[in-house]
């Protein structure tokens, strides 16, 4: 018998959108660079490998990100403890809005997430470092 999911990620993802602080894109492209900002990029390695990346923003994985975030967790990053907005973004919007909603509720703040992500960012000429080339692998 099928799983009955009785709430979708659309859902999950509205009431993320009416919690959190949307950023439009002109707006995140001012706030690179600056001292009490963090831009958090929470795509997936392999996405940032693919697309490229926003210079200074932070790389935290999604699956970390409540690790990260936690002082009581062996995985608590320093970044996140600081007097500053966290900014989060990922691909288009979607997973970003539910990971400051996330870190929100945790008690980060203040959070926001980006409107339309990466993908808007380089759309709009927001400032990207390319994509790192793969490590070479060794011959035998």
């Amino acid at each position: 018998m099928p799983q009955n999911i009785t709430t979708g990620y659309k859902a999950l993802v509205d009431a993320a959108m009416r919690e959190v602080e949307t950023v439009p894109i002109d707006e995140a492209i001012q706030l690179a660079g600056r001292a009490d900002i963090v831009l958090v990029d929470i795509r997936d390695i392999r996405e940032l490998q693919r697309d490229g990346k926003v210079p200074g923003a932070v790389h935290v994985p999604r699956g970390m990100l409540e690790f990260w975030i936690d002082p009581n967790s062996p995985y608590h990053k320093p970044i996140f403890n600081q007097d500053k907005k966290y900014v989060f973004f990922c691909a288009g919007g979607l997973r970003s809005a539910l990971a400051a909603q996330t870190a929100q509720n945790m008690g980060l703040k203040p959070v926001a997430h980006v409107e339309g992500g990466f993908g808007a960012w380089k759309k709009a000429g927001g400032p990207t470092q390319a994509p790192e080339s793969p490590p070479e692998k060794k011959k035998a």
